[in-house]
């Protein structure tokens, strides 16, 4: 059996009381980054064995850990932060799983988008989440296929590129189309700008971006 379990994106009270649990029961646990999951095991005396198993590892990990779980054991996959494989490692992991019969199991639990999206007053009964935006190669044809997209979308942006997403924002959505860009959620300075694109655009330029960043972006209007 393998868990996916969401840490804390901010608020350590944000851990349910099941992660918890099977993060002590379990045999091992396997870590995005041990430097900062280490300190989250520690806040709740969580003593079992852990390893990395990042993006650049985790091809050369994946077989290793497969035969441990046919083995047997119960092992735990946790993120940095959030709930692992969504913009973060897991789902090869989950993927090869599935394919060798092993039983995988996600618990509910933090994520950035679904507290940005309801929060944003944008309407989110129907929505497309994109994650990162491609850095350059593809972006601006992902960005013209995106205005044209009906339902609400959302996507993380780093506190560096997040004058040049809005601008871009502008120029293929439109100055008026309505968004709310989230700041460090569930941390002690989380921020929720509304307005329109070219609001939010000069609301940044006055204030430089600081911290991670959730966009939610209105679909475009059908007449």
């Amino acid at each position: 059996m393998i868990y996916l379990i969401p840490t804390p994106i901010g608020n350590l009270e944000d851990i349910t009381l099941r992660a918890i649990r099977l993060l002590k029961e379990v045999d091992l646990i396997l870590a995005e980054d041990t430097r900062v999951s280490s300190k989250l095991l520690k806040h709740f005396e969580i003593d079992t064995p852990y390893q990395s198993f990042h993006m650049h590892n985790e091809h050369k990990k994946v077989q290793s850990v497969l035969n441990q779980l046919k083995g047997g054991k119960k092992v735990a996959l946790i993120s940095d932060a959030g709930t692992p494989g969504i913009s973060d490692p897991g789902f090869l992991m989950v993927r090869e799983a599935i394919k060798e019969g092993i039983e995988v199991q996600c618990l509910p639990g933090p994520t950035a988008l679904i507290p940005a999206l309801v929060q944003s007053g944008i309407p989110c009964d129907r929505f497309v989440f994109e994650g990162f935006l491609p850095p350059k190669k593809g972006r601006q044809t992902r960005l013209e296929q995106m205005a044209e997209q009906e339902r609400t979308q959302v996507f993380y942006e780093s506190p560096h590129k997040l004058i040049k997403t809005l601008e871009q924002i502008v120029t293929y959505f439109g100055s008026d189309r309505t968004i709310a860009v989230i700041r460090e959620i569930s941390k002690l300075y989380e921020s929720t700008f509304r307005g329109t694109a070219s609001e939010g655009l000069h609301f940044f330029q006055t204030q430089p971006p600081k911290g991670e960043f959730v966009i939610v972006i209105e679909g475009k209007k059908t007449s």
